[in-house]
This record gives structure tokens, C-alpha cells and sequence, in this order.
């Protein structure tokens, strides 16, 4: 019943906090408000679900060394997404035309801090960490990742294509940033930093969901395997390959600091195994 209890708090917050930031669409500042209220709201309600359903402490959103791990997941994030809009502006399908909306990134920073932690929270804190448990670390990356390349399924351009880049890219990534981390803080930060690059600085795309312009005033043109299409850079094979990259860094990571969890059955058989006496 746990899962059903804390699907069902952090769903809660999701719902009514996208209500409210769609509400004020259009008034930046106020967004902006909103969207930060909804990403610490998103948190809050997490641990404290998480509390008091498993009765322990929420180590995966400990306070020490938070701002850091954010920090660092900002910084892959911005880094990841200009690698990708740097392959695509160097074949000529990228161009900036000069300066778009100081106040439409504003207002990006708190809708893409809203969208980070309230879908992390979800995705990567309730649904893969209690998959995980029971199916081990790739499954749950597997079946989490398709999961959430489904749902944006439902963005005004949404295209098949853009939703199996986005299990790639960010599914598997976010959750190999999970599992090598084991905090939410490093995939939140990752998430913002990914998204706010896209909409907030480069003004491109973000998975079909018709974004408001940010800093730049650029346009994107070419083969849509190159720029996305009408999904965005989400659907380039670029940001599909550099994903993937990091997914298996992450991976790398887990296996290193012992993180990966092997299937239950397997996990138990080991167990037995290594408890077993010789005769």
C-alpha cells in the first residue's frame, strides 16, 4: 500500500501545482513564484510521505551536501544539452538572431523547477526506487525510462520518435543518476538544467510542449533527425547518443560504489548461497 499512498500525495501536488502554473501563464514573474513554491512543496510532501509510510529516515533527500548535488546536477544538465545544440548549430541548423525574453527565462526557471522536482519525485523517488527493489536496478531503469517516455506522449507535438528519445535520454539517465547518487538532489538538478538550457537560454523546443521563447531569439531548421522536428532537440540523435553516454557513466558509477541492485530472486539466491555451510 505504500506505493499507492505516496503516488497519491506527490501525484497530488503535480496535478493542482501544474493547474495553478498553467493559471498564471503568461505572467512570468508570478510563474516564477509558483514554480518554486511547487518544486519545494514537491519535496516536502515526498519525505514526508515516504516517512511515514516506510517509517526511516528519507536519506535520499538529506539536507547535507543538498545544494551541492543540485549544483552539480545543474551543471550536467546545462553542459549535456549545449554538447547537443553545439553538434547542431555546427552543421548550420542552428542559428542565434539575437536576444528573445529576459522575462520569459524568468518565468522559465520556476515552470522547469516545478516540471524537475515534482517528475523526479515521481518517477525516479516513488516509482523506480520501489520497482527497484523487487526487480533490480535495470529493470526498473528499463520500465521506468518507457514510462516516462510515454507520458509525453500527451505534449501538443508529441511524435513516437520523441517519446522513445526521451526513455533513452532522460528515463534511463535520470535514473542511472539515482542509482550511482542514491539522492534525488543530483537527478532534480540534471532535470532543471536540461530543461532550463532548452527553453530558458537556447529557446528551442522542449518535448512538443509548445514552450515560451527565453534568452536567445534562435530558430532551428534541417533533417529532424538533426534538430528534433517539432519535439524539439529531445529528438535529435545527438541528444538520444549523449544520454546514453551518460546513462552508462552513471551505470559505471553504481556498479563502482556497489549501488546496483540485483533481481530479488537472484538477490536472495546469493544471500543463501553465501550463508551455506560446507560439508
Amino acid at each position: 500500500m505504500r506505493v499507492v499512498w505516496q503516488l497519491l500525495a506527490v501525484v497530488a501536488v503535480w496535478a493542482i501545482s501544474g493547474q495553478c502554473v498553467s493559471a498564471v501563464d503568461g505572467n512570468p514573474w508570478l510563474t516564477l513564484v509558483l514554480g518554486l513554491v511547487t518544486a519545494v512543496l514537491a519535496v516536502l510532501v515526498y519525505g514526508w510521505v515516504v516517512g511515514r509510510t516506510e517509517r526511516r529516515p528519507v536519506t535520499e533527500l538529506g539536507r547535507e551536501g543538498a545544494a551541492g548535488a543540485v549544483g552539480r546536477g545543474v551543471l550536467m544538465g546545462l553542459g549535456l544539452f549545449c554538447a547537443v545544440i553545439a553538434n547542431i548549430a555546427f552543421l548550420g541548423d542552428y542559428e542565434v538572431d539575437g536576444l528573445g525574453s529576459v522575462t520569459g527565462a524568468v518565468g522559465l526557471v520556476g515552470f522547469m523547477a516545478a516540471a524537475a522536482a515534482t517528475e523526479e519525485v515521481v518517477f525516479r523517488g516513488v516509482l523506480f526506487r520501489i520497482i527497484e527493489e523487487r526487480a533490480g536496478t535495470l529493470i526498473s531503469l528499463t520500465l521506468t525510462g518507457v514510462l516516462f517516455g510515454l507520458m509525453h506522449l500527451a505534449n501538443p507535438e508529441a511524435s513516437l520518435w520523441g517519446a522513445i528519445a526521451i526513455a533513452i535520454e532522460a528515463g534511463g539517465m535520470l535514473a542511472a543518476a539515482y542509482a550511482a547518487t542514491r539522492n534525488l538532489w543530483v537527478p532534480i538538478g540534471v532535470h532543471f538544467g536540461w530543461n532550463f538550457a532548452a527553453a530558458g537560454i537556447f529557446s528551442t523546443e522542449v518535448s512538443g510542449n509548445d514552450t515560451p521563447k527565453g534568452l536567445l531569439d534562435s530558430t532551428a531548421s534541417g533533417s529532424q533527425l538533426v534538430t528534433g522536428g517539432d519535439f524539439g532537440p529531445e529528438a535529435s540523435v545527438y541528444a538520444v547518443l549523449f544520454g546514453a553516454l551518460l546513462t552508462l557513466a552513471f551505470l559505471w558509477l553504481a556498479h563502482r560504489r556497489g549501488n546496483l541492485v540485483p533481481r530479488r530472486g537472484r538477490r536472495t539466491a546469493q544471500a543463501e548461497a553465501a550463508t551455506t555451510v560446507p560439508r
